[in-house]
């Protein structure tokens, strides 16, 4: 495993089956955690379903964002961004950690995604640390630990909530609900009030309730990555 290295995880997907409107990853998701780790010393790779240029749910395009004005306005974090690697490209024991970013299109593509599943698989396998924010915490349903168990079967999860969709009026226009999904795979779920900052820990487990989530859920990950014990590789 190298040191001090996440790879980050975004939607390939613009579109959602019934979504009333065209959509993909949520920007403050991405650079309210990019601002963490970066600060906090990490390298960071990103990845897609598809690689290339990811599309971005509009909504999320918040002027007063003092992170969002600031990643937009900077053409080295446009040029990573906009270059997003393959699953396929990716070295899954180059990573400490593995970040999902939300958005409703990870409804669509994390949600269902074998090779990304097996990359945080791999990771956590190896000690690392598998985290996802609102939307992004789909990309936990398919990953399986090597005796084919749900990796959030018995773990205390949170994700966007069945309330917060219903606020939005978007209970009818998602594929699914993410609260029932996360139950269904057997996942202890909590949550706390809609849109307000919540994180879950659950041994190398990092979960964010919404977008207000992601600056903690990004702590979280790296004060766990600071307490585990560093490996020490020997010729």
């Amino acid at each position: 495993m190298a040191d001090k290295a996440i790879l980050c995880v975004v939607t390939s997907a613009a579109e959602v089956a019934g979504f009333p409107r065209a959509t993909g990853y949520w920007l403050g998701e991405l650079t309210h955690a990019y601002d963490i780790f970066a600060a906090a010393g990490y390298h960071m790779d990103i990845v897609s379903p598809q690689g290339g240029a990811p599309p971005c749910d509009r909504k999320s395009l918040t002027p007063r964002d003092r992170a969002n004005r600031a990643f937009l306005a900077d053409p080295a974090k446009q040029a990573w961004l906009n270059a997003t690697l393959t699953p396929a490209q990716i070295d899954p024991q180059r990573y400490q950690a593995i970040y999902y970013v939300g958005g409703h299109g990870a409804m669509a593509d994390l949600a269902y995604d074998a090779a990304l599943a097996a990359l945080a698989a791999a990771i956590y396998a190896d000690g690392g640390v598998v985290a996802a924010v609102c939307h992004g915490v789909a990309g936990l349903l398919p990953i399986q630990l090597a005796s084919g168990a749900p990796l959030i079967a018995g773990q205390t999860v949170t994700g966007f909530t069945n309330q917060e969709e219903a606020l939005l009026r978007l209970t009818k226009r998602v594929p699914y609900l993410l609260e029932d999904a996360l139950r269904e795979r057997g996942a202890h779920y909590r949550k706390r009030l809609p849109f307000m900052p919540h994180v879950q820990v659950s041994e190398r487990i990092v979960s964010g309730q919404n977008p207000q989530s992601a600056r903690g859920t990004a702590r979280a990950v790296v004060k766990l990555l600071e307490t585990m014990p560093v490996a020490v590789t020997t010729g």
